[in-house]
């Protein structure tokens, strides 16, 4: 197959990049610290917390009197100057007794948070990242702990197994473990979709790492919240049971205890109840407090809506090693070869194709362009090949044959083994493809020891040299900073290094210049020309700008509709289309030497996959159109033995018609 290269230019170190602001690590603790320090109350409540745990675990130092000593002279007593909270009916120190009974409540209580954390947590990440039956079965498991009664559980464990605490509050975190499991859960199921999670999958990081390294920090947050709740909802839980009498047997100190001595004696003495009330409301609002000002300090991720896929994709039935392998025109076999992949999403009543049945191969060194307006089905296609469909999509059929194996029909242990090695993807935004928890040295640092198995130094050695490699002129302030410091050509040129990592042989770049502006777009695809010239890899561009597929692209596959409409040599493409759709897209593309009027443009719209006709999809959209197009599906037709292939049956008519083009929009 004859291919038409474009010429190659020397690896671009521009001289005017975008300005990079220095950015320690330190900083961001720093930064926490002072956004933490400076909310309303926390000194406040910091310091009662740490009172109150001094106080209480201190008390065998700290305690004035003996908790169990009685003096019953001194019974009721208001507080002075020896009893400083007063006495109780047996003339005990009040205050020695809170203080012995605080170290009883306040373990009882972290119990239950630490239970519920162990048991909460990992089942929220397993529901949320893996999803699936995974999911079902977890969220079936946490409907029933809510289900459970609370108060009668707690009773009967009381009767079972005695007044002891610690017993009755790991219960207690049992049964409010299911509020756990539900955050995590929809807190790790809005992440997972996020594109810096997608990025880690393509470095190939295994499923446990990439939910500690990159999806665990985002559930930190409404874990502090939640956990500050739960351990003053303990509290209270606690000394209700002290207040029934189920707690330690008297007269051993605990505040639940306290308080219901001080509501039998209220008549008596109405003071008894303030110290041991004063103390449990002051405390319960004081770890709200703090678990809401650790949460509002945090620096948090914005996660998407959570509707994605499972983690464990479908794998297709058959043996993942082709021994059918076609071989180009060169006599070479092709690196990648996608033979009739079909990609469809679940729907009401069945599953809808998205992407129908799309063949192409990029050979070793080679540069592919996916042409088609958005809709088009080129980018579904290729996150499908390091099996990454987005959402519940999954290939239903095809082969996806890299270097001779199936990747539609591998493990995902084996998968995993492709990504980042073998496989790199260049995300579409950059911003969004990083991890903000991270700083872009730490982010480029963990595929290079995952996949290398390097030390820190080693890596971090690594990093540097990709940094510079990509055309970044200060590597060292990039590698210290985090994504939000870069602009938006900086963070692209970084996500290009992360990419190339794993010294991959094909690289996948999805519209890696959309949101980039011109010059800094021209950059970019200079840097990955450059690259690719350097390292000898191939390379998958996604893009709608037919300018970029004629600057970098080696050959063109065009999409309509999730089909392949033409595939031809740039060049070919070009001068003569063979398509009624891409002679459409090459006359609404502007030029520098246009003519005057209007530009003409392709009327219409894409149709959605569920409006899909039977005939050629493009016939609505189509000057050339006559009642055999359709009634029946149009297939793709190999037009020459190197490649040329056309799915359209007035390829003839085209030349005949070009006067129609000039006076009609296609």
């Amino acid at each position: 197959m004859t291919t038409v290269t474009t010429p190659q230019a020397d690896l671009v170190t521009p001289d005017a990049v975008e300005s990079v602001p220095a950015g320690p690590s330190a900083a961001k603790g720093h930064s926490y610290l002072r956004r933490l320090v400076a909310r309303p109350g926390v000194w406040f409540s910091a310091g009662w917390v740490l009172l109150v745990l001094v106080c209480s675990f201190g008390a065998s130092i700290l305690a004035p009197h003996d908790p169990l000593a009685q003096d019953l002279g001194n019974s009721f007593a208001l507080p002075s100057g020896e009893y400083l909270l007063g006495t109780d009916s047996l003339g005990r120190d009040i205050l020695s007794r809170l203080m012995h009974g605080g170290s009883i409540s306040i373990l009882g209580s972290a119990t239950t948070v630490v239970t519920a954390l162990v048991i909460g947590v990992p089942l929220g990440l397993i529901a949320g990242y893996r999803a699936g039956w995974l999911d079902a079965v977890i969220s079936r498991l946490a409907e029933l702990l809510m289900a459970l009664p609370t108060i009668i559980i707690l009773l009967a464990v009381v009767a079972v197994y005695g007044r002891e605490f610690t017993i009755s509050m790991t219960a207690f975190g049992i049964i409010v473990s299911a509020s756990f499991i539900r955050l995590v859960r929809a807190t790790t199921a809005a992440v997972r979709n996020e594109l810096y999670v997608d990025a880690a999958k393509v470095s190939g990081l295994g499923g446990f790492r990439i939910v500690v390294r990159h999806v665990l920090p985002n559930v930190t947050a409404p874990l502090l919240i939640l956990s500050s709740v739960t351990l003053g909802t303990a509290l209270l839980v606690q000394s209700g049971l002290g207040f029934l009498g189920l707690g330690p047997q008297q007269p051993a100190p605990n505040w639940g205890a306290g308080i219901a001595e001080a509501a039998l004696n209220i008549n008596v003495d109405p003071w008894l109840m303030v110290p041991t009330g004063m103390v449990l409301i002051l405390t319960v609002l004081s770890f709200n407090f703090l678990g809401d000002a650790l949460r509002d300090a945090a620096p948090t991720t914005k996660g998407n809506a959570a509707t994605g896929k499972p983690f464990a994709r479908l794998r297709l039935p058959g043996a993942a090693r082709s021994s059918d392998v076609t071989t180009s025109a060169t006599g070479s076999a092709p690196l990648l070869d996608v033979r009739d992949l079909v990609v469809s999403f679940p729907v009401e009543g069945g599953m809808q194709p998205v992407v129908d049945g799309v063949s192409f191969d990029v050979r070793k060194g080679e540069t592919i362009g996916l042409v088609g307006e958005s809709g088009c089905g080129k980018t579904v296609t290729a996150l499908s090949i390091p099996g990454l469909t987005p959402g519940e999509g999954h290939i239903v059929s095809g082969q996806v044959l890299f270097d001779g194996v199936d990747l539609a029909r591998v493990s995902d242990k084996e998968l995993s083994g492709y990504r980042g090695t073998r496989i790199g993807y260049i995300a579409q935004e950059p911003m969004v493809s990083l991890d903000p928890a991270f700083t872009i040295g730490y982010q480029l640092c963990e595929p290079i020891r995952y996949h290398a198995k390097m030390n820190r130094t080693q890596a971090r050695e690594r990093a540097l040299e990709l940094l510079g490699l990509v055309g970044i002129p200060n590597p060292e302030n990039v590698f210290r900073s985090y994504p939000h410091q870069l602009s938006g050509g900086m963070a692209q040129r970084a996500g290009i290094a992360i990419a190339l990592s794993g010294e991959p042989e094909l690289l996948i770049a999805d519209e890696p210049t959309t949101a980039l502006d011109v010059t800094v777009q021209a950059e970019i695809l200079d840097l990955l020309r450059s690259l690719q010239e350097r390292l000898g890899m191939a390379l998958i561009l996604v893009t709608h700008d037919l300018g970029v597929v004629a600057d970098i692209c080696d050959r063109a596959v065009v999409m309509y509709a999730g089909q392949v409409v033409e595939q031809a040599p740039v060049e070919e493409l070009f001068e003569q289309p063979r398509h009624p759709y891409t002679r459409g897209l090459l006359r609404s593309t502007p030029a520098l030497e246009g003519t005057e009027g209007t530009l003409p443009t392709i009327e219409g719209t894409v149709p959605v996959p569920r409006d899909w006709p039977h005939g050629c999809r493009f016939a609505s959209r189509c000057a050339l159109v006559v009642p055999e197009c359709t009634t029946q599906p149009v297939p793709l037709v190999a037009l020459d033995a190197f490649g040329r292939q056309s799915r359209c049956i007035r390829i003839d008519s085209l030349e005949e018609v070009e006067h129609e083009y000039s006076s009609r929009a296609v």
